[in-house]
């Protein structure tokens, strides 16, 4: 039978007492808001922390709004609560179609944003989807709030940049006038973690690409991004040799293990096709030749 390591349990009531918890407990002190992964690796006995810290209850922390020129997420928004959002979907396509295809209607109820991050699974969507559109971090103590950018806040597998002490409250996404987005993934069976996939954001101007923004998820990607691929875009006329000069180089850069789910190469060229089609999606959309 698999069984956790003995633990106490605190609800915390705000950000506040949250905090205050985890100052005082230190290292051994865990936050636990959906549970879908911290849980099964406690069964596992490959996570024994001796104090849970409850919050399901910050209502603070659970919205998705505009401010400003960023949309602004708070890290206990649920995956379901992302699918459905009218806000989201209105500026970019990226997040329900990444949304649909993690787990099933179980986890996206229960499941957070914030958990989902912090987690750093080197397999999850999300932070894909994230260092596609360049979005920051914030994260707070007792004594100060910084941000992170999506790139720095995975600093490695299962790692994150939030240190003991502290809470990832918001994510940032800045507006991009003018630009499209998609999400492209293969997994084994519906639900499944991906064998590999790809998000894109592409920013033009009058034809050319101002910016963009690719996330790769399960293949070894740097950071979940290929900065070099992103460069050949910029300032180009988005064409289709650019395109595949683009998704070649994701390919070429990415960092799969061989397992059951296929061998180095196979992967390799699945990360350049779903990059080919996640580009082509996300400029299309950016020309408004599709929805």
């Amino acid at each position: 039978m698999q069984v956790p390591a003995v633990f106490d349990y605190e609800r915390a009531s705000t950000v506040e007492d949250a905090l205050a918890l985890l100052r005082r407990h230190g290292a051994d002190a865990r936050l636990i808001a959906g549970g879908h992964s911290l849980l099964p690796m406690m069964k596992l006995r490959l996570a024994r922390p001796e104090l849970l810290v409850d919050i399901n209850g910050l209502k603070e922390l659970d919205y998705i709004r505009l401010e400003g020129d960023e949309l602004a997420i708070g890290a206990m928004a649920r995956h379901a609560t992302v699918l459905s959002s009218t806000l989201l979907a209105q500026h970019y396509h990226i997040f329900a179609e990444a949304e649909r295809v993690i787990a099933d209607p179980l986890v996206r109820n229960r499941g957070t944003v914030g958990g989902s991050l912090c987690q750093s699974d080197p397999s999850e969507d999300l932070s894909a989807v994230f260092a596609a559109l360049h979005a920051r971090m914030v994260i707070r103590s007792a004594t100060e709030t910084r941000s992170v950018d999506a790139k720095g806040f995975h600093v490695g597998p299962y790692q994150s940049a939030v240190r003991d002490g502290e809470i990832l409250t918001e994510v940032r996404v800045p507006l991009r006038p003018g630009s499209g987005s998609s999400y492209r993934k293969v997994e084994r069976r519906a639900g499944d973690w991906s064998i590999a996939a790809v998000g894109a954001v592409v920013q033009l101007q009058s034809d050319t690409v101002v910016d963009a923004g690719i996330g790769i998820t399960a293949v070894g990607a740097e950071q979940f991004t290929c900065t070099e691929a992103e460069e050949l875009l910029r300032g180009s006329d988005a064409s289709e040799s650019v395109v595949e000069a683009a998704a070649k180089r994701c390919g070429e850069l990415c960092n799969p293990s061989p397992d059951q789910r296929g061998p180095v190469d196979y992967k390799r060229h699945l990360v350049e096709v779903l990059a080919g089609r996640a580009l082509r999606t996300a400029i299309a959309r950016a020309k408004g030749d599709v929805n």
